[in-house]
This record gives C-alpha cells, sequence and structure tokens, in this order.
C-alpha cells in the first residue's frame, strides 16, 4: 500500500514500524457543539482507511481522542451559565451518536483530554528541564527556535513564520514564535506545578498519543487545517520530548466547501450531521464523500448528494436483487482470487482512491443485474458476493429491502386471528403502522417478561417469513 505522507509531500510504501501492526492517531472533535458535514468528511475517510488496513489483515490500534477542555468549551458554559463538563458531556453524546448513524467504527481507544493531564504534565517537566519550554507567571510556552526542524511539516520556513507574525504588546513570550504548552486559569482550572491552569491544545494530542499507542507511532491524520500550527506543534513537543521521530505517516484530508470557502463553525456556513441525515441516509453521505479523492476538496451541493443518493440505490438494489436470486446471504461465495477484488485493491493501495475503487463496485452492480436477468445463478452469487465485500469494506451498509406497505400488508393479514392480544382499533393499522403495532406489544410483553406472548409474536411473524433483530435501542424487522 502507498500512501501519500505531508512529511515528505509524496507517495510512499506503507512499512509500519512493527511488522503486520499499526499504531494509528486521529485528532478528534473539541466538544463543544454539534458535528457537521466537513467532521462528517475526516471521521469517515479515516475510519474506511481503519477498516481497509484490518481488511488487509494488519493488527490496527485506533487512537481518536476526545477534547473536553478547551477555551470554546468553557466559552459555551459561561453562554449557558453552566460547567464545562457538562457542555463537553453533551455533545460527545451527539458526537458519538452522530458517528453511529454515519456506521464510523469506534476506535479502540477514545481518551479524553481531562483523564490525561498527568501525562501532559510529564511531558511539560521534561521539556522544562531540557530547556525547551519556560514558565513565567504560570503559563508554560515550548521555544520554537530550540527546535530546529520546525516547520519541516508545513514547510514554512522559520524567517517567514517569524515575518507574518502578529506581535503582541504585552507579550510575556520571549519569542513570538512559542505555543502555549499550560495555560494559568485559577477559576475553572487543574492544579499542576505552575498553579491552576489547562492544558494548551497542542499537548494534549501529544500525550494522549504516548500513552496510549507509543512514543513512535506508524500514522497520524487528521483534517488538512491541521497541519499548522497544531501538527506542526505536536511533533516539535513530541520530538524534544521523546528523544525520537514521532511520526512517520502523516495524512491529511481536505476541506468540505460552501461555494468554494471551508466549511466551518466560525463562517457559519455548516450543514450538521443530524440536518443532512434527515435528507440523505448514511450511505448517501459516505458514498458522496468517497467519490472524491480523501486529500481533494469535495464541494457540498444538492445535487452532487442527489446524485450520490441515485449512485447508492443502484448499487443497493443490484445487491438486493441478486441476493434475493441466490436465496439470501448465506449463499455467498468467496471472492478473494476474483479480478474485481485484485482490482479493488489496486485502487486502494494507491493512496486510497476510492473513486476507482467505487467503479469496481458499480461494474458489479451492473454484472448482477445481467446475472440475475440471464438467470446466471454462478455469475449473480459472485457478483452478489462481491457487492457484500467491497461495499463493507468502505463503510457501507446493504440493508435489506423492506417490503412494500401493501406487500407487508397482506402478510399480516394471515396472521391477525393470532394476535388475540391487538385491539379492534389496532387491527384496522395498515402495513408499516401494524407493524410498529405489533413491535410495541412485543416490547412491552418482554419488559414484564411475559415471554408466552414476546415468543408468540415472534413466531407468528416467522411464520409469513418476516423475522425482527432486537438491538441495544430498538427492535427492527426484515424479509426473510
Amino acid at each position: 500500500m502507498r500512501l501519500f505522507n505531508t512529511l515528505s509531500n509524496s507517495i510512499e510504501e506503507f512499512k509500519p514500524i512493527e511488522e503486520n501492526k499499526v499504531k494509528m492517531y486521529v485528532c478528534g472533535p473539541t466538544v463543544y457543539d454539534y458535528p457537521h458535514l466537513g467532521h462528517a468528511r475526516c471521521y469517515i475517510t479515516w475510519d474506511m482507511l481503519y477498516r481497509y488496513l484490518k481488511f488487509l489483515g494488519y493488527d490496527v490500534k485506533y487512537c481518536r481522542n476526545i477534547t473536553d477542555v478547551d477555551d470554546k468549551i468553557l466559552k459555551k458554559a459561561k453562554e449557558e451559565n453552566t460547567t464545562a463538563e457538562v457542555i463537553s458531556k453533551r455533545y460527545y453524546e451527539i458526537f458519538s451518536e452522530s458517528m453511529k448513524k454515519l456506521n464510523v467504527l469506534k476506535p479502540d481507544i477514545e481518551p479524553f483530554a481531562t483523564k490525561t493531564l498527568g501525562e501532559m504534565i510529564s511531558i511539560i517537566k521534561d521539556l522544562i528541564k531540557n530547556d525547551y519550554a519556560y514558565e513565567v507567571q504560570g503559563d508554560v510556552y515550548f521555544r520554537v527556535k530550540r527546535f530546529k526542524d520546525y516547520g519541516k511539516l508545513s514547510k514554512q520556513p522559520i524567517e517567514d513564520l517569524v515575518a507574518g507574525a502578529r506581535v503582541e504588546a504585552s507579550s510575556i513570550k520571549e519569542d513570538v514564535l512559542d505555543f502555549a504548552l499550560w495555560k494559568k486559569d485559577e477559576e475553572t482550572g487543574y492544579p499542576s506545578p505552575w498553579g491552576k491552569g489547562r492544558p494548551g491544545w497542542h499537548i494534549e494530542c501529544s500525550a494522549m498519543s504516548r500513552k496510549y499507542l507509543a512514543k513512535q507511532i506508524d500514522i497520524h491524520a487528521g483534517g488538512a487545517d491541521l497541519i499548522f500550527p497544531h501538527h506542526e506543534n505536536e511533533i516539535a513537543q513530541s520530538e524534544c520530548a521523546n528523544g525520537c521521530k514521532f511520526v512517520n505517516y502523516w495524512l491529511h484530508n481536505g476541506f468540505v466547501t460552501i461555494n468554494k470557502e471551508k466549511m466551518s463553525k466560525s463562517l457559519k456556513n455548516f450543514v450538521t450531521i443530524d440536518d443532512l441525515l434527515n435528507n440523505y441516509d448514511a450511505n448517501t453521505v459516505r458514498l458522496f464523500i468517497l467519490t472524491n479523492h480523501y486529500r481533494m476538496p469535495v464541494e457540498f451541493s444538492d445535487t452532487a448528494l442527489e446524485g450520490a443518493k441515485a449512485g447508492w440505490k443502484r448499487i443497493q438494489t443490484a445487491a438486493n436483487q441478486a441476493l434475493k436470486f441466490i436465496s439470501g446471504r448465506d449463499n455467498v461465495i468467496d471472492i478473494s482470487d476474483s479480478d474485481e477484488l485484485k482490482d479493488f485493491k489496486v485502487a486502494m493501495d494507491n493512496d486510497l482512491n476510492t473513486s476507482k475503487a467505487l467503479a469496481v463496485i458499480f461494474e458489479a452492480a451492473t454484472c448482477a443485474n445481467k446475472a440475475v436477468s440471464q438467470k446466471d445463478m454462478i455469475s449473480a452469487k459472485k457478483y452478489a458476493s462481491i457487492l457484500l465485500k467491497l461495499t463493507d469494506v468502505m463503510g457501507f451498509n446493504i440493508e435489506k429491502e423492506k417490503l412494500s406497505e401493501e406487500e407487508l400488508q397482506i402478510r399480516l393479514e394471515t396472521i391477525l386471528d393470532k394476535m388475540d392480544f391487538l385491539t379492534d382499533e389496532d387491527k384496522n393499522l395498515k402495513g408499516y403502522s401494524l407493524m410498529e403495532k405489533i413491535i410495541e406489544y412485543r416490547n412491552n410483553a418482554r419488559k414484564d417478561k411475559n415471554w408466552a406472548v414476546a415468543d408468540k409474536v415472534r413466531n407468528s411473524l416467522d411464520s409469513v417469513s418476516i423475522i425482527l433483530k432486537d438491538t441495544k435501542d430498538s427492535t427492527l424487522w426484515e424479509e426473510k
């Protein structure tokens, strides 16, 4: 596999530090507001990489942090007359639910900044001891010019940075480029050797990466807006504290833009994930994002999303028709030697060329339709299997097509006489509404430990080829 490394500004062969093991860190959200499409682009991209690395057989340890102490969180808390803990907990839960809706896998490790303060303080103490940092009036700053390689990620020479820096007349820093490792905060801060305060943003990721992964890791990823100063500063403080190279491969995804401007909260031109999912399903959003190469900007528009919606419908319909023809998912076959899988891997191994990988999937959908129309069982099994496997690797979720209202009504009518616990009013409901009522009665029976009624409902539905699936939050149904 070859990946574009921002550090070398070139595509490189990926070679992990330890054979067959990958340590991967992605900068997570600062939880103070609703996540938007820009977040979806970032975390879907790296979710796809995480899935693909595991598909290739790597033992991946994926860490994505949560920044739950920050100026923006404190500002929000003050506006709402509450605490930073209340704000961060609320928006972390919203973020987590949004990721779940988008079918983004949870990382192996999801540490909170406030739970890693000891590691941050330890790194800062080491930096002070080795003269890379200094304390002044309760603040601690990193001496940028002591790190000779500063600017190597963003390709910005020190001279240019100095020329472009804004000089503050009241600054207590030794140098205009020095950045905060610890900020004095006597009101809401945490205890430290330098008095009550809170960490600078950059030190958080260095500390969490070191604590939960290692001093040196394989992959560090995030949005292109983090290259400078965040990732540049991470490199400086980590390499000075650890005495070794911090990251081997720096990966960055492009922006989501609206009218050619970056989507961001500061510009107030963002679309929340919840708003987006009110109009488009998660597969459509993922297709919209992955149709474009991860390093390129993506222009948000309803036209593009409608195109992705049509594209996903084409894939899902082809897969479901082929699966129905071969009598279900139990009849899929091994496709590890297929030319299509090889083509898919060639595309993905070339710096995650998802547009070419998707082209393989669309071609498989065309072949699946052809196989079904020609009643070619062997080909139908092959292409149904290819569609299921490749879409899963990219994080899509091919759901079974639900019965139409009319088809569902016909099946339910044949078992209504067994549903003696339903009222006459309930039985006058139609299709999906009637199904919801039946599931509601069964769930109530389960809560009351009335297993006889619960089993009766399940068995009755099973007799008309409708199966129930109980999840943590709800009960779903589908055709056998």
